[in-house]
């Protein structure tokens, strides 16, 4: 159920119709068409003061409930509520704070953490039906944190990520058989290219038919009872990347941000559908799984060489 404001604003005054934006706004409601705003009906009470202002100067105002009639019309209403470009937008004003941690003093450092921390607070607030988004925003400011006291306060203790990672010593990991599941899409993609350039670079890989009879001795990844699988929100290559030290990479990051969400889906990146595509088309060409992870180590080699901002040649 939600419930929908129908509403008439006044012609004036201006700062009316200004603070009633304003108001549906911070409450998080979608517009259903012009005049007609929505709220799950279990906040259907956030309405009422809006409503009120608009009829006390001379505008109408009604809060009804509206049901679906089905299934398809539930999904449509929901998906009014989409907070993954929110997401996307508070994402990058974490990133710029990384990017900058070099140049900052803590003061200001921490100012800006704070601001980018209640930033998510207030997002979480109005995001009525979190998704993978939210869950990785909240990994993603873990993982800034742990930069920023990283830069200032050495020797501080790291916090766990939901489940725990344990931290490993890629020296111990050398010449290691690797076993995934058969035909790797994206995320088994880039674990491989990962395992390979900074962790094993003689690793070599088994490809499951059945991950329930992996060969013992193997270290597994990205399958049920895997050693490295998905842990909370982080997919196998962010796992993978945290276990052996590598969150801190910007260039990994990128990547990881990527791979996340072609994944699992949540916050949109501009390199996914690129890296998508090529990625199906290797796929398309390469039968053997060896050649096929040797191809995709090369796009994952250019994007890691690539810069944060590409400019299109004139």
């Amino acid at each position: 159920m939600w419930a929908v404001l129908i509403v008439t604003l006044p012609t004036q005054p201006n700062a009316v119709r200004l603070r009633v934006w304003r108001g549906l706004k911070a409450i998080g409601s979608a517009a259903l068409r012009d005049g007609a705003y929505l709220l799950p009906q279990a906040h259907a009470a956030l309405f009422e003061p809006l409503a009120a202002e608009v009829s006390e100067h001379g505008g109408s105002a009604m809060v009804l409930d509206l049901a679906p009639r089905n299934d398809a019309q539930r999904a449509e209403l929901a998906a009014l509520f989409d907070r993954s470009e929110t997401y996307a937008a508070w994402r990058t004003e974490a990133d710029e704070l990384a990017g900058a941690l070099g140049a900052l003093e803590e003061t200001e450092a921490r100012r800006r953490l704070r601001g980018i921390g209640e930033s998510l607070q207030t997002l979480r607030r109005i995001d009525y039906y979190p998704a993978q988004a939210a869950d990785q925003a909240e990994s993603h400011l873990l993982a800034l944190r742990q930069a920023l006291d990283a830069r200032f306060s050495k020797g501080e203790p790291l916090a766990q990520a939901p489940h725990g990672i344990t931290r490993l010593d890629a020296r111990k990991h050398q010449g290691k058989r690797w076993a995934t599941r058969a035909r790797p899409w994206v995320d088994r993609l880039a674990c491989a290219w990962l395992i390979r350039r900074f962790i094993d670079p003689q690793a070599t890989f088994v490809w499951l038919d059945d991950p329930a009879r992996a060969p013992r001795g193997v270290l597994g990844f990205d399958y049920d009872g895997a050693r490295f699988t998905h842990v909370g929100a982080r997919v196998s290559f962010e796992v993978i990347a945290a276990s052996f030290g590598l969150e801190a990479d910007a260039k990994l990051q990128r990547i990881a941000q990527a791979v996340h969400y072609l994944d699992v889906g949540g916050i949109p990146v501009p390199e996914a559908a690129g890296l998508e595509a090529v990625l199906a088309g290797l796929r398309a060409v390469h039968t053997d799984d060896d050649r096929l992870a040797a191809a995709a180590a090369a796009v994952f080699d250019a994007l890691y060489a690539a810069p944060a901002s590409v400019t299109a040649p004139s």
